[in-house]
């Protein structure tokens, strides 16, 4: 289950922003809704898909006009500006009366970076976008027509020209899809289609038609490869009758079959589904009927690389088993018999190799066998069955159908062969069946399996029709096994006019989501998928019914992701689509006719950020950054009635131009005029009253869930705090706390102790049980400190205590007796004393006879200086080497 980490993203939700702007109402739009009538196609109910992506580019249709951007553009705008700051916020700040007359003004939304418009030449608005597998085209539905756009390069968003855009646009179907026939239920992309140029469209009426286009090929818009009528075809009896739609206006009259197949949706499997699923379309019926036609295939078709070879081993397996059993049906034998002459025909074909981008694989078209039929047997109405939990019957009408292929199995396939295939790995997991969902009008999800699974079939030829028709019919007819029933709408939610629709999940095939005009919801299936696999793969039989029976309560995973505070079907929320990027993360958009709708979700698993490079500086900003652990909320939106201008001016305008101008001006009298007057300005000021006097009370009521939301708030801020001054030591008044806490302090402080003096006796017991030799230095510091104590006290030898150094005989050498050398310096120092003072004497009493050489007497004083300064020498060598023996003396 996805985690909302975000309601709303900045770079969306402000008003002022080219991201709100996408979704903004136009001119036209606001126009339209002061007076103007309700239009008669816009009563029909059906779809809205009026967003479309190609990677982080989205397309969201506002009336009738489509606008085009690209989020990651608009998220690194809106980022840079943010970082530049902005100054005098006054000044910047624009109020939605100011932008919405500027739209009122210009008549087309401003340009902005990153943001293009592009003009469409349709009729009506747009309800659904559907963007082919190439993300090349877009096909561009109102309820009548069909138009197929050719998407424009990216390189115009960033450009200098802001104007609108007219790209190449084709009309579909000119005569078929028009105002006079029948409304279109699905358009369909078909996965096996030719670099994505296939599409298939579904009418109301029951008529599939294949469209093959081809831009240089104007003929290809004009008229379908393939039509096929249902409600002929579920008559048909041989391959050789006409199933295609009629040409000419059919009568509209009641009939069982318009009443019982009238179309609410149709899908198709992903293109790496296994089997016929790629291949196979699932119609479903606003009644709740369901049917199959398989194979549907264009006259050109690119299967993927595993599709033939799977199919072919599959068929002539079929084809040895039941040839010669005599149990089997003639119907089972003929149905294997002609899957068989299929396969054969295209085993015969050489496939055209396309030209692929680098990187890619290689496209192989093959041509649609032409035998048995191009037209496939009409497979249905299946049989739902279901448990007395279920019901046997959907409770409101079908609005959606969603088809999960099975997975592809290629490892018997691949067994022997050396190279891989290059295949999405969400296609190999899963379940070995194709799983249905339908959704209805209630918002119920009810989840089907298709236990005996959908193959090719056909009718039988005109020669062998009579020789089946007197067989006894096949004993069963198809069914599939209701698993589940999920409701995602309270009984109040519900209403006749919304039309709830599927939209697949990006992070799984087994999620999905469900969107209506209250809530969005979010649908995963993963519970019990990977579970039941492992039943049918496993063999096991001693528990089977225990297993079962989890298997089967095990329940899906539903959660309601948004909710809409109106729930108003006036006001619907298009059809979500699901985003994954690194720049945006896991991100989900929808919108309403007013403004968009984002929720962010984390994305635990893989990191989906920008690659950083380490740094001290990032190491700091991630410490500093904030903590997510707040609970994400839905932003508010005040209801847009209160900017809604006023219908009763428009109302007295037209009055004025109208032929009953003159009773303008002229004084109020009791006639029918007047009362139809007042009638009519009754009904638009009650409307609007009404309108205004709801949203009153839904402002009232937010005020006071904002309350309570804010008291919450304080008190969960006041459990943390609490819980934090606990830790740091504080005193509160909740005595049990904190005598717990003391508690564990006082264990974690005796545990400590006890510890330590434990590592202490350790030591201990360690420091007496090891001896180590001594060092190189040491030895020779015990070697000086004995001389010293031999010099001074004697031999060593008699103050040992009973153990015996030996001392080289060049030590003994080097190192003199400290003592001797004392005297010798005493004795020294006393001669030169001597000598000095009798030299001293001599001088002063000496006098020198005539004629002899004189010394004088300042050569005398520095000769003196200097036998006194070595003196002075003598003396201080003298006292160091008697305070160095006192210390030797001593440490001994």
């Amino acid at each position: 289950m996805p985690k909302v980490k975000s309601y709303a993203a900045p770079w969306l939700s402000n008003s002022n922003t080219p991201g709100h702007q996408l979704f903004g109402p136009s001119a036209e739009t606001i126009r339209s809704r002061t007076l103007s009538p309700v239009s008669k196609n816009s009563s029909i109910p059906g779809p809205r898909r009026t967003i479309a992506r190609r990677g982080t580019e989205v397309f969201a249709a506002v009336g009738k006009d489509i606008r085009w951007a690209d989020l990651a553009y608009l998220k690194d705008e809106w980022s840079a500006k943010q970082t530049r700051g902005r100054t005098g916020s006054a000044g910047a700040r624009i109020k939605r009366e100011d932008s919405l007359q500027s739209i009122e003004g210009d008549g087309e939304l401003a340009g902005a970076a990153g943001l293009r418009t592009i003009k469409t030449p349709v009729a009506d608005d747009i309800r659904q976008l559907v963007i082919s597998p190439n993300s090349n085209y877009l096909a561009i539905l109102t309820t009548h027509t069909v138009h197929i756009c050719t998407l424009p390069d990216s390189a115009h968003l960033t450009s200098e020209d802001t104007s609108p855009l007219r790209p190449k646009i084709f009309t579909l179907g000119p005569t078929t899809h028009v105002t006079s026939r029948s409304p279109i239920m699905s358009a369909l992309w078909h996965p096996l289609g030719v670099n994505g140029c296939c599409i298939v469209t579904v009418t109301a009426d029951a008529i599939v038609r294949v469209w093959e286009l081809s831009t240089q090929d104007r003929w290809s818009f004009d008229s379908p490869t393939t039509s096929v009528d249902l409600k002929k075809l579920a008559d048909g009896t041989t391959l050789d009758q006409d199933f295609s739609a009629s040409t000419l206006t059919t009568n509209k009259a009641f009939s069982p079959d318009s009443f019982e197949m009238e179309v609410a949706a149709a899908s198709f499997a992903t293109k790496g589904s296994g089997g016929w699923n790629p291949m196979t379309l699932w119609v479903a019926m606003t009644e709740g009927d369901v049917y199959a036609l398989c194979p549907l295939l264009p006259h050109r078709w690119a299967p993927p690389p595993t599709l033939v070879p799977s199919l072919s081993v599959s068929i002539v397996t079929t084809v040895g088993s039941i040839e010669d059993d005599p149990d089997v049906d003639e119907n089972e034998k003929l149905l294997a018999q002609q899957q068989l002459q299929w396969m054969g025909e295209l085993d015969a074909q050489e496939p055209q190799i396309l030209e692929s981008l680098p990187g890619e694989p290689i496209v192989e078209v093959y041509t649609r066998p032409s035998r048995p039929g191009a037209v496939p047997r009409l497979q249905g109405p299946f049989y739902l069955e279901a448990n007395p939990e279920t019901g046997d019957d959907l409770d409101a009408t079908i609005t959606d159908i969603l088809v999960i292929g099975k997975k592809t199995e290629t490892d018997e396939l691949m067994l022997g062969e050396e190279d891989d295939l290059d295949l999405d790995d969400g296609d190999q997991e899963g379940l070995s069946l194709p799983v249905i969902c339908l959704l209805s009008t209630s918002g119920q999800v009810r989840v089907y399996l298709d236990l005996e699974g959908v193959q090719a079939q056909w009718l039988p030829p005109k020669n062998k029709s009579r020789l089946l028709s007197r067989l006894p019919a096949p004993p069963s007819t198809p069914s599939l096994l209701a698993f589940q029933a999920i409701d995602t709408m309270s009984p109040v939610e519900v209403n006749e006019d919304s039309w709830p629709v599927f939209s697949t999940d990006v992070m799984s095939r087994y999620s999905f989501f469900l969107t209506h005009h209250a809530a969005i919801t979010y649908v995963s299936l993963t519970s019990w998928i990977f579970r039941m696999e492992g039943e049918l793969q496993g063999g096991h039989e001693a528990g089977i019914d225990f297993r079962i029976g989890l298997l089967v309560n095990s329940q899906s995973s539903r959660e309601r992701i948004y909710g809409q505070p109106s729930a108003d079907v006036g006001v619907p929320l298009a059809a979500c689509v699901a985003i994954r990027d690194p720049d945006l993360g896991y991100f989900l958009l929808s919108s309403t006719p007013y403004e968009p709708i984002s929720i962010t979700f984390e994305t635990p698993d893989i990191d989906l950020s920008p690659i950083r490079q380490e740094s001290p500086i990032r190491e700091r900003e991630a410490s500093m950054a904030p903590l997510d652990f707040y609970e994400p909320r839905p932003v508010y939106h005040p209801p847009h009635v209160f900017d809604q201008v006023s219908a009763l001016p428009t109302l007295l305008e037209r009055l004025r131009t109208s032929r009953h101008k003159t009773a303008v001006h002229q004084e109020v009298k009791l006639s029918p005029l007047t009362l139809q007057i007042f009638t009519d300005a009754h009904k638009v000021l009650s409307d609007e009253t009404y309108k205004l006097g709801v949203a009153a009370a839904e402002v009232f009521r937010r005020c006071e869930l904002l309350q309570s939301e804010l008291h919450q708030q304080i008190r969960k801020a006041n459990e943390v705090r609490g819980k934090i001054d606990t830790i740091n030591g504080v005193e509160r008044d909740d005595e049990a706390e904190n005598v717990m806490y003391d508690r564990r302090i006082a264990e974690a402080k005796a545990r400590q102790e006890r510890l330590s003096q434990r590592v202490d006796n350790l030591r201990k017991i360690v420091g007496k049980a090891t001896t180590r030799d001594l060092s190189t230095k040491e030895r020779a510091y015990v070697e000086e400190v004995r001389t010293v104590e031999a010099s001074f006290l004697g031999s060593s030898d008699q103050n040992s205590s009973g153990t015996t150094s030996t001392t080289s005989s060049t030590a003994q050498q080097q190192s003199k007796q400290l003592w001797k050398r004392l005297e010798e310096v005493k004795k020294l120092q006393a001669d030169l004393v001597a000598e000095v003072k009798g030299m001293k004497n001599s001088a002063e009493v000496e006098v020198a006879p005539p004629g002899e050489l004189r010394i004088p007497s300042d050569v005398r004083r520095s000769k003196l200086q200097q036998v006194q300064g070595l003196l002075a020498r003598e003396s201080a060598l003298v006292e160091a080497v008697t305070s160095r023996l006192e210390k030797l003396q001593q440490t001994v």
